[in-house]
């Protein structure tokens, strides 16, 4: 689960003037191609620091995506929800470790990640920082949170970095699953009892405006350049993976008998683009800078995960007859 362009991250195109000029029109050139770039291809340095950054959001976001879920484990309605839940929650930080893999090929590894994710100077998806109340809450996560991140990610599938297209193969396919289960959820609210309607509405309300940042700031505030996307970095601009969710989901949201909590959304016929409410941005920056509902609480989570699992990470380096594990 990823929104793309999730952060206010500055790129500086003047990077590039230190590039030799020779290999990077060869790199251009096989980029225009449709030719994939692997680890041991020259690359600029441009290109690399900002797929790192990509590729980290992306599974830090699997992570702590995984967490308002997993939550709800526990307390899903009925033993089959339970279980479905869990396996969705499993798949999410599996996603998460092929991510971390495809980013440790472009140079960082593994530890410098985790260690800027609970230390605060990586960023992740804003819409992991706001609580699941209910089990509508959840439900609206699996279904449409996960259809903004498939939108999101079948466009960088087919982008130039092969490591990073060959994950998204993989997590695109299994995240197909995680969006049927969570649109059985939603019908299964709106097809229920009148507080299962009521609850799911009151879950839309609280979750659209996180929602319409889920895809990143517009393309006029986007820190993103135009090589970025020359380069297929970037695969789609911001609006335009907003404007394909709307397209796709808000038929289907009112299909159920549901509003959407904004008096303006329409579609321009002419145009053929959504028109709806700008969303609050310095809202976004603030919860994508530390300061949302629930970013301490997150961070909290995966900073006690990561001490409580460091004898085990230290046991697999340690040759058998030299460790013990420590009786605390």
């Amino acid at each position: 689960m990823y929104g793309g362009g999730n952060t206010f991250e500055p790129v500086n195109s003047k990077e590039l003037t230190n590039e030799d000029p020779v290999k990077l029109e060869a790199f251009e050139a096989r980029i225009e191609r449709g030719e994939k770039i692997e680890p041991t291809d020259w690359m600029p340095d441009l290109y690399r620091k900002q797929l790192i950054r990509m590729i980290e959001q992306h599974a830090h976001s699997e992570i702590i995506g995984a967490l308002p879920e997993g939550t709800w484990i526990t307390r899903a309605p009925g033993f089959r929800r339970k279980l479905a839940l869990m396996a969705k929650v499993q798949d999410e930080v599996g996603h998460a470790q092929l991510l971390y893999a495809a980013a440790e090929t472009l140079g960082k590894p593994r530890e410098a990640m985790i260690d800027d994710l609970i230390n605060g100077k990586s960023k992740y998806s804003n819409i992991f920082n706001y609580p699941a109340y209910t089990w509508a809450d959840a439900c609206f996560i699996s279904w449409l949170v996960d259809a903004g991140a498939i939108v999101n990610q079948l466009a960088n599938a087919r982008g130039s970095y092969g490591p990073y297209c060959r994950a998204l193969d993989r997590i695109c396919a299994e995240e197909s699953f995680h969006l049927k289960y969570g649109h059985h959820c939603v019908i299964h609210m709106a097809t229920g009892t009148k507080k299962q309607r009521q609850m799911m509405q009151e879950a839309i309300d609280r979750w659209w405006a996180p929602m319409m940042h889920f895809f990143g700031p517009p393309d006029k505030m986007s820190a993103h350049t135009e090589v970025l996307m020359k380069w297929k970095v970037k695969m789609a601009s911001n609006d335009d993976m907003r404007n394909q969710f709307l397209d796709m989901y808000v038929p289907k949201i009112w299909e159920l008998g549901f509003t959407i909590p904004d008096p303006k959304l329409s579609k321009d016929q002419e145009t053929g683009r959504w028109v709806y409410t700008e969303p609050d941005w310095e809202e976004f920056k603030r919860v994508i800078n530390g300061d949302g509902p629930c970013n301490a609480e997150r961070l909290a989570v995966r900073r006690t995960a990561e001490e409580r699992g460091r004898w085990v990470r230290e046991a697999l380096k340690t040759p058998k007859t030299d460790y013990v594990k420590p009786l605390v």
